[in-house]
């Protein structure tokens, strides 16, 4: 992901342009190049992706999944720990680098998760929800070509997320790819069950998927407790 930092900071200036007029959804002004790029990501989904994550599911195990889940899931910790000491909140924050800590040392480089029995809590924080606790708004929603759902404000924040840095320190491309792949692989084979529901509920798949993450956004950034929309006169 290292060619995605100019990215993020390109896409910005591109789809400021990008506004279509007619009655739209006030928080996604852009819906005509976000849809675009949905088109774009859903048909390489279908072609690549799912196909690709339905063989990983069959061949590899359950507790290796969730081994491989683990593992990623102790390296974003690393960010969740990061970003609630940004946020103000060092009880969580300790907690979270205890979980680093505990998993990395006890439970193989993250494989398993000891860290949750013992009473540490996982969190999930992003310097996009840093961001917004710091009063920075959201923006216009965005759809982000592989990504998927964003913001204007969060997309070019995931290039602080630590993440995306760690594989560089192994200074190989081949298995830096291969280490990447394998979590989007793993990520989407994760989603088949939460996809049928999608299949039965929504009648535009677009739409549907853009209010969800977007209420589940406004969740994160605040803790659960989001303030209510401003009534219209």
């Amino acid at each position: 992901m290292r060619f995605l930092a100019p990215l993020f900071l390109s896409l910005a200036t591109l789809v400021a342009g990008c506004a279509t007029t007619g009655e739209r959804d006030p928080k996604d002004p852009w819906e005509g190049f976000n849809r675009g790029v949905f088109s774009f990501n859903e048909g390489l989904d279908r072609a690549v992706l799912k196909p690709v994550a339905t063989g990983y599911q069959k061949v590899v195990p359950g507790f290796a999944r969730e081994g491989v889940t683990n593992f990623y899931a102790n390296l974003e910790d690393v960010g969740t720990s990061l970003n609630n000491f940004l946020q103000g909140k060092p009880k969580e924050g300790a907690s979270d680098a205890g979980r680093v800590i505990v998993n990395t040392l006890l439970g193989v480089l993250g494989l398993w998760d000891v860290a949750t029995p013992m009473g540490l809590e996982k969190h999930y924080e992003d310097f996009g929800q840093t961001l917004g606790v710091w009063g920075v708004g959201p923006g216009p929603y965005l759809v982000l070509p592989l990504l998927g759902p964003s913001t204007a404000r969060d997309g070019p924040a995931k290039v602080v997320d630590p993440a995306w840095y760690w594989p560089i320190a192994l200074e190989n491309d081949r298995l830096y790819w291969s280490l990447w792949a394998l979590d989007k692989v793993n990520q989407r084979s994760i989603l088949f069950q939460s996809e049928k529901v999608l299949d039965e509920a929504a009648l535009d798949r677009y739409s549907f998927i853009r209010d969800a993450w977007w209420q589940r956004r406004q969740n994160q950034v605040y803790d659960g407790n989001p303030p209510r929309p401003k009534e219209e006169e």
